[in-house]
């Protein structure tokens, strides 16, 4: 993959998640806070835990970092998968901000 396709589809990624937080935000109770400058979106919750999601250009990533941890997703051609095996972007970040805010929340890779 090229520079110019991870930044492609990467930018499709945290687009994702903004359109997913603002939906979360329109259909429920939740109050998720999506703050995005240049590459990373940080997810504020009304308990003031956040979710931060970042680019990390060099390495063709993106980091997640939550509660529950650190996370590195690398593209595997369609989906974005954890390097370490422990699954899909968009599952993981609904996992996380599910536990972090109390509510089951679902973030999609289509908003």
């Amino acid at each position: 993959m090229t520079d110019l396709e991870f930044l492609d589809r990467a930018e499709q990624l945290l687009l994702a998640v903004e359109q997913s937080a603002d939906r979360i935000n329109d259909t429920s109770d939740a109050d998720v806070d999506a703050q995005r400058v240049g590459g990373m979106v940080t997810l504020v919750f009304p308990n003031r835990s956040q979710i931060i999601i970042n680019l990390q250009k060099p390495l063709h990533e993106v980091w997640l970092a939550a509660k529950a941890g650190g996370f590195h997703f690398r593209l595997d051609g369609v989906q974005w998968q954890d390097t370490k095996g422990a699954g899909e972007f968009f599952e993981r970040l609904s996992t996380y901000a599910s536990e972090q805010s109390g509510l089951a929340l679902a973030f999609t890779a289509q908003g």
